[in-house]
């Protein structure tokens, strides 16, 4: 299961709004790379297969290859440094430091 923060789901609305993809789910995909760390891609996406989850609260989707490494994460939009941005805390990453470490 993934959490998306209060947030998160607010900007991705105001993201469907901007884009006039209200009806669109936003796909999530987690792209393991050569050094085993993980690159996340979001876009919204209308093509739906039959082994995609879905995430109801914000209409998030994900494949089944990202299924094991989704699970648990929690997406958040948050400030950092002056720059609103979407950050993905994942204790499935090789790379995840808990908040606040």
């Amino acid at each position: 299961m993934i959490t998306v923060t209060e947030s998160a789901s607010d900007q991705i609305a105001v993201s469907r709004a901007e884009t006039n993809l209200a009806e669109l789910p936003l796909r999530i995909e987690i792209q393991v790379q050569k050094d085993g760390g993980f690159h996340y891609v979001m876009g919204f996406d209308d093509n739906i297969d039959a082994g995609d989850s879905k995430v109801e609260k914000a209409n998030i989707i994900y494949n089944a290859a990202s299924k094991p490494l989704i699970e648990g994460m929690t997406l958040d939009f948050v400030e950092i440094e002056g720059k609103k941005q979407f950050i993905f805390l994942n204790p499935n990453d090789p790379s995840y430091k808990a908040p606040g470490e």
